[in-house]
């Protein structure tokens, strides 16, 4: 008898939380247990994205799809919902949040897209508000503590725009990164590592508005940035030990001349 291939995949998360037979780790785990492994798959997937490959990203997916299952399956053994609840749920979502493609609604362009988007959500949030389901909330409720931390800045600084508690352009944003710069090198130069800490804080939420108002994501600016450091430092790397020599052995100038080589190649 032939299956869908979800079925097939709901079939042997199924079999691996048997209680009889199934798989001792994945009987052990929770919802709250697997979510690092969620967070990690999410990552996998942008990892693929920029590799190109079709086939690694197909992978990527299942494994992040996985981890939709796995909760899912959880959820389903407690009594609260199963997977098909949430297909259904974010199927119904999209329609809702979509009224220019599945409704009445025509001719918008991407900013009122987002700004209908946006109303929309915020008539969810007060739904369940009235309906007991969540707790009234603030302006900045709701951005996940989960996040990491510079994507969380930009989605925070995001919601206080929204109501208006925002520099009226980069350009006063650049001022005020360069201000917080200075305050750090004060911090450095005479107070302890808490006061250290905290200034350093305050100039990476300043950068993460910064590209908020660029129209820049900042946590893919920094992946990406991350990855050309990674990509330029093998090459330097290849360049200086040809010759035998290990990085510490040849020093930091032969390194920043073969640094500025590779730089000038990749130009």
């Amino acid at each position: 008898m032939s299956t869908t291939p979800i079925a097939r995949l709901l079939g042997i998360m199924a079999r691996l939380r048997d209680p009889e037979g199934g798989c001792p780790w994945d009987l052990a785990q929770t919802p709250a247990s697997i979510v690092p492994y969620t967070i990690e798959e999410a990552y996998e997937v942008a990892d693929a994205v920029e590799g190109g490959d079709p086939e690694e990203l197909r992978d990527e997916l299942g494994d992040l799809l996985f981890q939709v299952v796995f909760q899912a399956r959880i959820a389903e053994e407690a009594g609260r919902f199963a997977f098909d609840d949430v297909a259904a749920a974010i199927a119904d979502k999209m329609v809702r949040r979509h009224p220019h493609i599945f409704g009445e609604v025509r001719g918008l362009d991407p900013e009122a897209v987002n700004a209908q988007w946006a109303a929309i959500k915020a008539q969810e949030r007060a739904d369940k508000t009235r309906s007991g389901r969540a707790a009234p909330a603030g302006t900045l409720s709701g951005v996940p503590l989960a996040l990491p931390a510079l994507a969380r800045a930009e989605k925070i600084s995001r919601k206080a725009a929204a109501v208006g508690f925002d520099w009226p352009d980069a350009a006063e944003v650049v001022a005020k990164v360069r201000e917080e710069t200075d305050e750090v090198a004060q911090a450095l130069a005479g107070e302890g590592p808490e006061a250290v800490a905290e200034e350093i804080g305050d100039l990476l939420f300043s950068v993460a508005n910064l590209a908020r108002h660029a129209g820049v994501d900042p946590e893919e600016a920094l992946r990406r940035a991350n990855l050309k450091f990674q990509r330029r430092f093998a090459a330097m790397e290849a360049e200086v030990t040809q010759a035998g020599r290990t990085l510490p052995e040849a020093g930091l100038a032969a390194m920043e001349a073969a640094w500025v080589a590779v730089k000038r190649r990749e130009r």
